[in-house]
C-alpha cells in the first residue's frame, strides 16, 4: 500500500482541467464550474449546507438567563460538561475541513469544505453565546477547560486528538481517510448524548433557548456527516488499493471504541438527569452507529439497534419543509429557505 506524502494542492494550474481527475492526489485546474464537476449531485450538497444560514444571536436567550438558577445541581453540572465537551470537538472540526480542502484537489471539495469550516466556526461561537448568557466569565472560562483537564472527556477524545494529529504531521490517503472515519464519528455519533440532554430538558420546558440553539447545530451536522460520508465512499472507490480487510478492520474497531467511549462519558455525564434512561441512551449511540456506517456504504455493528430507541428527540429537530416549529410556543419561523433541496437523513 502506498505511503506517499500528498502535497497541497496548487490554487491554480491553468492547463489541467476544470474537471478534477481525482479527489486528493489528481489534477485540475482549481476552476470551479459546478456544471462539471466529477460527481455532479454534491451541488445540492452545497445547496443545502449554504441553505442552513444562521446567527448564534438570532437565539433568544432571555428565558434560559432565567431559568438556568432553578435547575437542579446534576442539570447545571451536565449542562456546562456537555457545552464543554461540544466546544471542544467543534474547534478543531473548522481545522480539519479546512486542512481537508487544501489537499482535495477538486475544487467542489474546497468549496464544500469551506462552508463546513464556516459553520463549525458558527458552532463553536454558539457555545461560547450559550455560555456568557447563563453563568459567569470564570465558569465559562472553566467549562472550556474541561477537554484539557477531566479525564473522562480526554479519554474519549484520545483517538480523535491523535487521528487528526497525524493526518497533519503525514498527509497520506489513509490518514486523510480515517480522518474522514473520525469526523463522521464527531458529526454522527459523538455530539449526540449531548444533544438528547438538552431535548430532554426542552421536554420538560427547561433552557428552551439553548435546545433551539442546539437543533439548528444538530442540522448543520447532519448535512456535514452526510457529506463526509460521501466523501468516504468516493475517495475510498478511487483508490481501491486501501479497501482492505485490514483497513476496514481498522474502521469497525474504531466505530467500536467509539460507541464504547461515548456510552461511558454519557453515563458519566448524564448518571444524575431526570427523565434520560441510560440504557436507552447506550441503545441510541450504536444507532447512530449504525447509521453513520450505513452511509458510508459499511455493514452494521449492531443489529439489534436498527431503529431509533428515543423517538422523542424527532420533536425538537427541523421539519421536512426547512421549518423550524418552537415546541412549547409553537410558533413557527423559517429557518431555510423551502426548495426542492430541503429535507435531511431522520435521527
Amino acid at each position: 500500500m502506498s505511503t506517499v506524502m500528498l502535497k497541497k494542492a496548487k490554487t491554480l494550474e491553468p492547463l489541467n482541467p476544470n474537471k478534477s481527475t481525482a479527489l486528493f492526489g489528481g489534477k485540475s485546474s482549481g476552476i470551479l464550474n459546478w456544471n462539471d464537476i466529477a460527481y455532479p449531485h454534491w451541488y445540492k450538497m452545497y445547496k443545502r449546507l449554504i441553505g442552513n444560514f444562521w446567527q448564534a444571536d438570532e437565539v433568544n436567550m432571555a428565558s434560559d438567563v432565567k431559568q438556568f438558577s432553578t435547575l437542579t445541581e446534576a442539570e447545571k453540572d451536565a449542562y456546562l460538561k456537555i457545552i464543554g465537551l461540544l466546544s471542544t470537538l467543534d474547534a478543531p472540526q473548522t481545522r480539519t475541513a479546512l486542512l481537508l480542502s487544501l489537499y482535495a484537489t477538486d475544487p467542489s471539495v474546497q468549496s464544500i469544505m469551506a462552508v463546513i469550516a464556516q459553520q463549525e466556526a458558527v458552532h463553536n461561537e454558539s457555545y461560547s453565546y450559550v455560555l456568557s448568557s447563563v453563568v459567569s466569565l470564570d465558569e465559562q472560562n472553566e467549562s472550556f477547560q474541561l477537554g484539557r483537564t477531566d479525564p473522562v472527556l480526554m479519554k474519549r477524545n484520545e483517538h480523535v486528538t491523535n487521528h487528526y494529529n497525524l493526518f497533519v504531521e503525514e498527509p497520506t490517503i489513509e490518514n486523510i481517510l480515517k480522518t474522514m472515519v473520525y469526523t463522521a464519528l464527531l458529526e454522527g455519533m459523538f455530539f449526540y448524548s449531548g444533544f438528547a440532554f438538552f431535548y430532554n430538558l426542552a421536554r420538560h420546558n427547561k433552557m428552551v433557548g439553548t435546545s433551539t440553539m442546539v437543533s439548528y447545530i444538530n442540522r448543520d451536522e447532519l448535512e456535514h456527516g452526510r457529506f463526509i460520508a460521501e466523501l468516504f465512499r468516493a475517495t475510498l472507490g478511487e483508490n481501491p488499493e486501501h479497501n482492505t480487510e485490514e483497513f476496514m478492520d481498522w474502521v469497525y474497531q474504531a466505530f467500536e471504541t467509539s460507541v464504547e467511549n461515548e456510552i461511558e462519558w454519557s453515563r458519566y455525564v448524564l448518571a444524575e438527569v431526570e427523565g434520560i434512561d441510560l440504557d436507552e441512551m447506550a441503545g441510541y449511540v450504536k444507532y447512530r452507529a449504525n447509521k453513520m456506517l450505513r452511509m458510508m456504504g459499511l455493514s452494521e455493528l449492531y443489529p439489534e439497534f436498527v431503529d431509533n430507541p428515543m423517538r422523542w428527540i424527532r420533536a425538537y429537530v427541523d421539519n421536512f419543509d426547512g421549518t423550524k416549529t418552537d415546541f412549547f410556543e409553537q410558533k413557527s419561523r423559517q429557518y431555510t429557505k423551502t426548495s426542492d433541496l430541503n429535507g435531511f437523513d431522520d435521527l
